[in-house]
């Protein structure tokens, strides 16, 4: 059976660190004396209100939890925590509808970055950095943040940590999950200050400077100008993001070893960094070649452009410093290639990570060995480790399901009158949690507030579903999981 009891528990002390979020972008209101802080206050009061009701209903609960109940609090979290979330943007009137309250929440929880609000330059202070908040915690994941902070509240963790984390494959680099947990969230904390500080001295105000830190470290792409990173017109800001766009789209672990343990030719065994910044580098030398073939592009601002969008996509990020809606379309395809790999496991990137692109061409190469020599034993290795069978058939499960998400979105869509471009890139753009599409209306300068509403509905799953690899929130529709056999 179901433990609600614990459900509720865990559920209710997370909602009071988002009504903590809250009060620190009360504050920022406060400072600089604008119209955001009696919705910030009422929110505060409702998430507390419904904090303390589950915290009642989970009084008397047992600290032990299932694997269903894992799945099940996991993507409970994300949806409630959206819900609460998405009252600022309702009560201080900038979002008047609740779809696309809840769909901008979701959006910046999953970092997935796709908004619904034309002119972001309107809003407040505190609505701005409560969207860059959004991002920056779930970056590395809500409930993960709360094992490494609150490691005693969830029974279980390694269950939780496993319905949260990115990828098939997980590498351990402490016994303890919430030491691990430290770890990890202290390497995330000092590269979005290092990168707030890198944008401060290239220019950027205080404010724009933490908040654009916060979105690039966590591949997440909101903006405080409508214009992205391309406001500021300065190649430096344009390199310093590509740089942390780049690193937290390689695995945490990895970098912890390499920076505490000094293995840096951990990487370049790595097979799957290899892949990463092997497809980054023949991408932006693709694009770069038809940026200055057809678009009559100076070679730094080919170089530039094109590797910032490239990286942009492949971490999911959606920053932009340029309108790659008016590319020679041969360059969305392959911007499409990337936001679909995505980038390592085990980092704040979305897409199918590209560990499953190394594990992929391993299986397709073996499946073409065995027409051969139908008698070989062929294994797949992953840095040296074999990747056993199952493995196997969960990746090519998980890819069909991926598939098959994108072009039900896409049929919807279609049926909706949405043309065909759109609607394919902004199908693969949320089950990615990548952002921009490039599409002719919707594209990477644009917002998505003309969809209907019950496309919002849709896409808002679809970005849960993305940033919890599709698998665990598919379990919880079928009849097996409420069964109590």
């Amino acid at each position: 059976m179901i433990n609600w009891r614990i459900i509720a528990k865990i559920i209710g002390q997370l909602l009071f660190l988002e009504a903590a979020l809250m009060v620190l972008c009360f504050s920022i209101n406060y400072y600089y004396d604008e119209d955001a802080g009696l919705a910030f206050i009422i929110s505060i009061i409702v998430t507390i209100v419904g904090a303390n009701l589950l915290a009642i209903i989970g009084h008397r609960s047992t600290n032990s939890m299932t694997r269903r109940d894992s799945f099940l609090v996991v993507s409970l979290v994300w949806v409630i925590f959206s819900i609460f979330g998405s009252l600022p943007f309702l009560l201080s009137g900038y979002l008047t509808n609740p779809a696309d309250a809840f769909f901008e929440t979701m959006s910046g929880f999953s970092t997935t970055g796709a908004s619904l609000i034309d002119d972001v330059e309107r809003l407040p202070h505190a609505l701005l950095f409560w969207r860059s908040l959004t991002q920056w915690i779930g970056g590395l994941g809500i409930v993960f943040f709360t094992i490494a902070v609150i490691p005693s509240l969830v029974g279980g963790t390694v269950k939780v940590f496993s319905a949260e984390a990115t990828g098939p494959m997980r590498m351990k680099m402490h016994p303890r999950l919430s030491t691990q947990g430290r770890w990890i969230w202290g390497i995330y904390f000092t590269l979005t200050v290092i990168c707030a500080i890198c944008f401060f001295l290239e220019g950027m105000s205080g404010f724009d400077c933490v908040n654009y830190a916060m979105t690039v470290t966590a591949t997440g792409g909101f903006a405080t100008h409508n214009s992205s990173t391309g406001f500021f017109h300065n190649p430096a800001i344009d390199y310093t993001a590509i740089l942390f766009m780049f690193l937290c789209g390689t695995s945490f672990t990895l970098l912890y070893l390499a920076i505490f343990k000094g293995k840096i030719r951990n990487f370049f065994r790595n097979s799957e960094f290899r892949l990463y910044t092997l497809i980054i580098l023949i991408a932006t030398l693709f694009i770069c070649f038809f940026l200055m073939r057809g678009n009559h592009y100076r070679l730094e601002d080919a170089i530039r452009s094109s590797l910032f969008q490239v990286v942009s996509f492949i971490t999911t990020t959606g920053v932009f410093n340029d309108d790659a809606g008016q590319w020679p379309h041969i360059t969305w395809v392959v911007l499409s290639l990337c936001m679909i790999l995505g980038g390592c496991s085990g980092s704040t990137a979305g897409g199918i990570k590209c560990v499953r692109g190394v594990m992929l061409f391993q299986v397709m190469r073996n499946e073409i060995k065995r027409l051969l020599h139908p008698n070989a034993v062929l294994p797949v290795r992953v840095n040296g480790n074999n990747v056993p069978y199952t493995s196997q058939i969960t990746l090519l499960a998980f890819l069909g399901m991926y598939v098959m998400l994108c072009f039900f979105t896409y049929f919807v869509m279609i049926l909706q009158g949405i043309d065909s471009t759109n609607s394919i890139t902004i199908a693969l753009s949320c089950a990615s949690n990548v952002g921009p599409t490039l599409g002719l209306e919707i594209g990477p300068t644009m917002s998505w507030n003309i969809l209907p509403d019950d496309i919002k509905w849709l896409l808002s799953l679809l970005m849960l579903m993305g940033r919890l690899e599709i698998m665990s929130v598919v379990a919880l529709f079928t009849r097996s999981f409420w069964s109590d056999r």
